[in-house]
């Protein structure tokens, strides 16, 4: 059983600068879990006026069957709270994005926020539980931040001290050990209209979080993604193998097979501000799923936790039919759930001697879960020039609290890109598969049959 003999701590409420290594917390520290920190290292008290509200476990349901392990709407019950709109940002604005006022600014007469009771549904396996309260205390960054050591299948850092821990918090953040699901990238342009840029199966797989694992015999890899685009026509066949590793050295490896040349290539380039071909170049390969790749490129320091209206517990939206789902310009506000929840923001900016298309970001990281759920980019100019809509959901197979589907806007486009949409796709929770198929060699095999 997960130990809970564990200290105080106090939520940041101030900047706290971003450090270039850490060390494991002590024991008197870790000690918080599962007292006054939920086990992965949320707050566990309600805030002061009761708005969010104590957690108490998560939810735990039966896992789900058949062909969707995301139910719907969780909550159809429930009536908005609030409703924010251009008329009343102001009101609300010490809890609102920046990204999110904008929004609210540029499309008054289509964009709001339906706010909804708080619900603390974030909840993980009890390995994950336990594995967390060891990564605590033995858990520490290495080779100057760009990766770790002494953390397995939990979060490594659920007290965290600097901004590099929380975004490696993100990327080895609670999944089960394999899944597989269909996938949909759907631009909306600037006229109002709406594109399908692909559709894919999926399968991916997370060595670090193999419940016979253990930090003893973990690789480095946390993440095996391999999928087959389907449609349209012409990029039917074509394929992708991407493997994630916190060594540097070897920090991303990818092969994509393209049907034309009948031949696997190495893609070196898929990867941070590379344009993403999979969505038609509308959103850069580190956006995906909020943000998806090494954090070498930025420098990271804590700002705060503070309240933020954030997506969340977004079953509806994610599962809603393709129709239902989108409206022009941005999600449709009548599927799109928003919550106030704490959450931790992290600012990054690029790091002396290296270069990205966004120079400065700003980060909103869940505190139950170490999910993204809002992200800023700021151009050269420091001026807002994207802001991504992530979109937590509950799924109960795990049991966990997932991001995949994120909508990024490019606010300077007038365009929304929203990649790996689920809606009138199917997720599920599958049996683990040979790390092979998750190769080159293995998609080569098949290309030629």
């Amino acid at each position: 059983m997960f130990n809970k003999t564990v200290l105080g701590f106090t939520f940041l409420t101030g900047l706290i600068g971003a450090l270039p290594v850490s060390a494991a917390v002590s024991p008197q520290e870790a000690a918080t879990l599962g007292t006054t920190l939920t086990p992965l290292g949320g707050d566990k008290a309600a805030n002061a006026d009761g708005s969010i509200p104590a957690w108490t476990g998560g939810t735990k349901q039966a896992p789900a069957s058949g062909s969707n392990h995301i139910p719907g709407d969780l909550f159809s019950a429930d009536k908005p709270v609030l409703k924010i709109t251009s008329a009343n940002m102001d009101k609300y604005a010490d809890k609102l994005s920046e990204g999110t006022r904008t929004l609210l600014k540029k499309y008054p007469d289509s964009f709001r926020l339906d706010v909804y009771p708080t619900r603390r549904t974030a909840s993980a396996p009890d390995y994950v539980y336990k594995n967390t309260a060891l990564n605590a205390v033995n858990c520490k960054l290495t080779q100057n931040g760009q990766s770790v050591e002494g953390c397995f299948g939990g979060i490594p850092f659920p007290v965290p001290k600097s901004g590099q821990e929380v975004i490696w918090n993100f990327l080895l953040r609670v999944e089960p050990e394999a899944e597989e699901f269909g996938f949909k990238n759907v631009v909306l342009t600037s006229d109002g209209g709406q594109t399908l840029a692909t559709r894919n199966d999926n399968a991916w797989q997370y060595p670090y979080y193999y419940q016979k694992g253990s930090v003893l015999n973990w690789t480095k890899e946390y993440f095996l993604q391999r999928f087959s685009t389907t449609a349209p026509p012409f990029k039917a066949g074509e394929t992708l193998v991407i493997r994630d590793s916190v060594d540097p050295q070897q920090s991303r490896q990818a092969w994509q097979y393209l049907v034309g040349q009948r031949r696997v290539r190495r893609a070196p380039t898929v990867a941070y501000d590379t344009p993403d071909f999979v969505a038609s170049g509308a959103n850069y390969f580190d956006e995906v799923q909020g943000f998806f790749g090494m954090p070498d490129r930025y420098d990271w320091k804590i700002v705060g936790k503070k309240e933020t209206y954030v997506p969340y517990n977004t079953n509806g939206q994610v599962t809603a039919p393709l129709d239902k789902a989108f409206v022009p310009h941005h999600l449709n506000p009548d599927t799109l759930r928003w919550e106030l929840h704490r959450t931790w923001v992290i600012e990054a900016t690029v790091a002396s001697g290296k270069r990205h298309a966004v120079p400065k970001r700003t980060f909103y990281f869940d505190e139950d879960t170490w999910l993204l759920t809002l992200l800023d980019g700021y151009d050269a100019e420091g001026k807002l020039w994207r802001t991504s809509q992530v979109l937590p959901f509950v799924v109960p197979s795990v049991p966990a609290v997932l991001v995949k589907p994120v909508a990024v806007f490019n606010l300077q486009a007038g365009t929304v890109s929203n990649v790996q949409a689920f809606n009138g796709e199917n997720f599920k929770v599958v049996p683990l598969k040979p790390e092979s198929y998750f190769t080159g060699d293995a998609v080569a095999a098949e290309g030629v049959r």
